[in-house]
Parts: C-alpha cells; structure tokens; sequence
C-alpha cells in the first residue's frame, strides 16, 4: 500500500532538516583588545580591585568563563581562597601566586599556573603593568577569607616560562608547519583541554578546527586575524580574543620581528597549516 506525504509532513521535513543544518553551521566571534570594555573584579572595592573583563561566559554566574584580569605595580592580596580553582596565564608584567608563606617567584610573561578551590593563597604584581587570562570551568567566581579553606584534592601549579616544555612540527601530529611549537598545559575528563601555540615571525598559516567550543587568547606579539566571516584583516594584539564553533579555519599572519603566543582552549583536535 502506497502512502502520500501530505503537505504537513512535507513541511516537517523540511525544517528538521532546517534545523539540523543550523546545528552544524560554523560561526565565529573576535574580540581585539583595545575594544574590551573594562570593569572591577571586586566592585564592591572599587579602584582597589584588580579590574577584569570578561572575554566569554560570565565569572558572576555558574558557568565555565574566561577573563583579562589587570593589576596596577606593587599590588598585593591578603591571604584567601576562592570557591572555586582557576587558571592563570601572564599575559604582560611580573605576577606571583603562591602559598603567603612561599618565597616570591615572579612569573613573567608565558608562566602559566593554577590555583586550587578553598587553598589559601596570595597574589601580587610588579610589572609597570600586569596582565593575566584567568579561567574558570564553573562560577560564580568568588573572594573568601582564609579562615573558610579547604582541601578539595587538587595541588596548585606554578609553571614559569623558562620551565615550559615546547615542541615541533617532528613531535606532534597537528604541527604542520616548522617553527611552530606547541605545549599542552592542562586537561579535564570533559573532553576538553588547553595549550599555548608559538607562532614565529613571519609565519602565515591557518589554525584548522571543527570543534564545537574553540576558544583562543592572544597572550604576546601581535598578528594579523582573517577568516571567512570577516572582510577585512584585523590587527589583534595581546589580550585579543577568538572564538569559533564548528568546521572554520582562522587565518593567521604574524608580520613582526618576534614570536608570539597563542592559548588556546578546546574540546576537539586542531591543525596548524
């Protein structure tokens, strides 16, 4: 027995497909530094407080988040925890975070580090400017006192850049081109992962993603960004922010004198071409 699609099931048809279609569709955000707009970390202590601008997510609610932190020369905490860990990478300036009682180790630009929920901690600066991307997989992100720590397991990290491990197009198989290196920084069950890339003067290449979250933070040098969704190049220096979801490809030229470094947070494998 023959059946006739009505115009009903013809038109369900159709937007399923619509919708599929739309579930795939690649996108892509760009956020260049000088167009971040600025806030407090701590509104309630006004100019005292770092000040913190969120690049995706939201630090005051319950979700994963990433933020440009800044702190003026000579800043100290008092000792703390917060509710929940985060990660620290030095985009500009000297910064230290460690247990109050832990000899200072100023972490220049590159140094990367995390700081474990409810483990009390200072932080200080003592660049003429410092900044740090900071990035947590939960919020809110909270300020305690000390007298509220806790041990929830995890072990804070201080990687100073001359201690980070880089490697080449000869030990990893999304390096395709010479000169670019790359290192692994951290990792979750969740699938996802963060690295930093070194792009050299003069590269001119690609970095090829079909991830469904790709989130990149330019933390030195400056390049020049373009992609598919844009018209024109656009200069992103440190503090930059790209973002894309599903299959794209992030054109990327680094006309400078010097290297720059690239973070970059993801749930899938990506290429460098």
């Amino acid at each position: 027995m023959k059946r006739l699609l009505t115009a009903s099931t013809v038109a369900l048809a159709a937007s399923l497909l619509s919708l599929s279609t739309f579930a795939v569709a690649s996108s892509s955000k760009v956020v260049a530094a000088d167009h971040i707009e600025w806030g407090y970390l701590n509104p309630l202590r006004g100019v005292l407080s770092p000040g913190a601008a969120d690049l995706w997510g939201n630090r005051t609610t319950d979700t994963a988040t990433g933020m440009l932190v800044r702190f003026r020369k000579g800043f100290k905490s008092p000792p703390h925890i917060h509710n929940i860990t985060y990660r620290g990478i030095v985009i500009e300036g000297l910064m230290h975070n460690d247990d109050p009682k832990s000899a200072i180790m100023w972490m220049p630009t590159g140094s990367f580090w995390t700081q474990p929920a409810g483990e009390e901690h200072i932080t200080a600066a003592n660049g003429d400017t410092n900044l740090i991307y900071l990035e947590i997989d939960s919020g809110p992100y909270l300020v305690k006192p000390s007298n509220e720590q806790f041990d929830n397991g995890e072990r804070p990290l201080n990687v100073h850049k001359d201690n980070i491990v880089w490697l080449g197009k000869s030990d990893l198989h999304d390096i395709n081109v010479e000169g670019v290196k790359s290192t692994y920084v951290w990792g979750s069950t969740a699938n996802i992962s963060g690295s930093m890339i070194k792009l050299p003067a003069g590269f001119k290449g690609s970095i090829e993603t079909k991830a469904t979250e790709f989130r990149a933070v330019v933390i030195s040098g400056s390049v020049e960004y373009t992609s598919d969704d844009m018209k024109e190049v656009q200069s992103l220096a440190s503090g930059s922010y790209i973002e894309s979801v599903g299959d794209f490809s992030h054109k990327i030229t680094n006309k400078t004198g010097s290297e720059a470094i690239i973070y970059i947070r993801t749930n899938s494998q990506y290429q460098v071409n």
